[in-house]
Parts: structure tokens; C-alpha cells; sequence
């Protein structure tokens, strides 16, 4: 068995993770399922089997992350969750901070702080590349104090503050979208001819640079206009780009730098779905857990793998599986090495 002393079929521990974190259905209605089909069980001792599988994952998601790091690109992210008590009657704000590397590979990591120190708890002095982020300060910090890193920004962030600006100046905010939008026509355009490396660098240069350059001087345009208050939204969305124009540059000089943080903001999606179904966890270790399935969860779906099979296999594996191969179990490298011939419950 997966589990010392339970038998507990690892068909049953995975259906249990693949039902709450993949199909959002929160343990109280699984054990309102199972009552259903006559199986009498704890609420608690669901819990228990769903806990334990994870902590033999654990190592697996620290292998993964220690692979991102050593990524030449890493983009990062932050997104909130409501984990262990603050106060009576009061959950803590807390945070995940996903990141995702070169090779397709992403790690939730839990902390109870949005502060710069968890920046730098996780990357550990030991990333060295280019971090992109969004606008949030604390990476530009960290970037600006550890020299082997380069701050690269989201453009579909900044463009995001231009269309709050929308509604007060549609016009100037319209000339504003476009010239980001010929940015991502350009992108376009070097996927449809698969340019890479240096070419897809020279026809950044030739075709993104140009607008990028015709993009900041309507930008210093505007700060010379009469008629907007210095609360103006669109001069809001304007100091925001200014003060960000070298982070939102780095792309013209590196061509594995994406425009954007979108591939990383799409593996995001589970958590506030998630929050719907479980709205918030009890614990900062519940919430931990959160983080290393879904890690693997999300993995698995960017590498085209069935996160059943895969969790079956590995949590079937895991324990016999000598520990200087851990990173062997990470979805990108166990399905190289396993997939064809995965481990199976022995009840189908």
C-alpha cells in the first residue's frame, strides 16, 4: 500500500486529489457521494488521506522547483488565499507565488507575507536570469539588489492600465492599445514563420523596437498636455510605463523573453476556482498542500499528461524510488521515463 498501515487502495487517495484539485469538489461532497453509495468513512479520515499522499509528494515539487530555478527565464506571480487564523473568527491573508520555468514547469509556493523576503527566501540567491513579473515593486527590488538577475515587466499588465483609463480618454487611450497591440502582431508573425534565437531577436529589432521607441515618445506627449489632472487615470497609466521602461524593453534584447506573464497567469486559473468550491484553508500546511498538488496538477496538463495516471504511478513509486532520482518523478521527466508503461491500481 501507498499509505503505512491503511488500506486505503491508491485509487482511492487519488481519486480523492484529482476530484478536489483538479475537478474542484471539495471533500464534505465527496463524503456526501460516498455516503450515498453506502460507504461509511470520517469526514476526518478523508482528510487524513488526502494529506499524507501529498507530503510523499513534496519531494517531487521541491525537485521541480530546484529545475526552475535553474531556468534562464523565470516568470512569477502572486495570487491571494484566505490560509489559518488571524484573529478569532478571522482567516490570514496569505499568498501564493507560482513560478514557471524554461521547460513548462510550475511550483506553488505558500507564503503568509506579499513581502519582498519570500522573493528572495524562494530564488535563494541561487536563479540567475531574467525574473518577469508584473508591476509589483517587490521584484523590481529584488532584481535591482542581486546582479546576476534582470528585471523583465508584463506588457498585457501595462496595457491593462491604459483601458482603466478608457472611460475619461477613449481616444488617446485607443493610440495607446494600438501601439501594444503591433507588438503582439509582431509576436504573431514570428510564430507563423517559427523564427528563434538570433533571427527572432533581429526581427524584434526591426519591426517591435520601432513602435516600441514611437510607443514612449506619445508617452512623454502626454505629460505635456494642459487638460490632465494630475489624477488623471491616463497619467496614471502613463507614470506606470515611464517608470518601467527599461523592465518593459528587456524583450528587444532577449529573444526568450515573452512579452507577457500570460503563460503563467493561465496556470493560475485552479486557484481562484478552487476558492470558489473551498473558498479558503484551515491551515498555512493545508494550504502548503494546496500548492504541491497543484504544482504537479498543472504540470501534468502542460505536458499533456493525465494527472490520474501520473499520480497513481508516482504515489506507487515513490517510496521505492531511490532519493538522488527524485526529479526523475516530476511530470516533464516522468513522462519521458514512464508514461508508456505506468504503475496501476491492482483493482482494475
Amino acid at each position: 500500500n501507498v499509505l503505512d498501515r491503511s488500506f486505503a487502495d491508491v485509487s482511492l487517495l487519488v481519486g480523492l486529489l484529482v476530484d478536489k484539485f483538479l475537478y474542484h469538489l471539495p471533500l464534505y461532497r465527496q463524503h456526501q457521494r460516498m455516503g450515498h453509495s453506502g460507504i461509511t468513512m470520517s469526514r476526518t479520515t478523508l482528510t487524513t488521506l488526502t494529506q499524507r499522499p501529498i507530503e510523499l509528494l513534496r519531494p517531487i515539487v521541491e525537485a521541480q522547483l530546484a529545475n526552475i530555478l535553474r531556468s534562464k527565464v523565470l516568470a512569477m506571480d502572486e495570487t491571494p488565499i484566505k490560509a489559518g487564523k488571524a484573529t478569532k473568527g478571522k482567516l490570514k491573508q496569505s499568498w501564493f507565488w507560482p513560478l514557471y520555468g524554461d521547460q513548462d514547469e510550475v511550483v506553488f509556493t505558500f507564503s503568509s507575507s506579499r513581502g519582498r523576503q519570500h522573493i528572495e527566501n524562494i530564488l535563494k540567491h541561487q536563479f540567475n536570469g531574467t525574473l518577469i513579473s508584473d508591476g509589483y515593486s517587490a521584484y523590481a527590488s529584488y532584481a535591482t539588489k542581486n546582479e546576476g538577475v534582470i528585471q523583465a515587466q508584463c506588457w498585457v499588465h501595462s496595457r491593462r492600465q491604459f483601458i482603466e483609463a478608457e472611460q475619461e480618454e477613449p481616444a488617446a487611450v485607443r493610440q495607446a492599445l494600438d501601439y501594444i497591440a503591433l507588438l503582439y502582431q509582431v509576436e504573431d508573425e514570428i510564430r507563423a514563420q517559427k523564427l528563434s534565437g538570433e533571427k527572432k531577436q533581429l526581427y524584434r529589432l526591426e519591426h517591435s523596437k520601432p513602435q516600441v521607441d514611437a510607443f514612449y515618445e506619445w508617452c512623454e506627449q502626454q505629460l505635456l498636455r494642459n487638460d490632465l489632472t494630475p489624477k488623471s487615470p491616463l497619467l496614471r497609466a502613463v507614470h506606470y510605463v515611464l517608470k518601467r521602461k527599461t523592465a518593459l524593453r528587456v524583450f528587444l534584447e532577449d529573444p526568450d523573453v515573452p512579452l507577457d506573464t500570460n503563460h503563467l497567469e493561465r496556470t493560475l486559473r485552479p486557484i481562484p476556482m478552487g476558492r470558489k468550491a473551498w473558498l479558503f484553508c484551515w491551515t498555512e500546511l493545508g494550504a502548503e498542500h494546496v500548492g504541491i498538488i497543484q504544482s504537479l496538477i498543472s504540470t501534468c496538463k502542460l505536458h499533456d499528461i493525465d494527472p490520474y495516471t501520473y499520480l497513481t504511478d508516482v504515489l506507487l513509486r515513490v517510496n521505492e524510488h531511490p532519493a538522488s532520482r527524485v526529479l526523475e518523478l516530476t511530470p516533464r521527466v516522468w513522462k519521458e521515463q514512464f508514461a508508456d508503461q505506468p504503475l496501476r491500481s491492482d483493482l482494475y
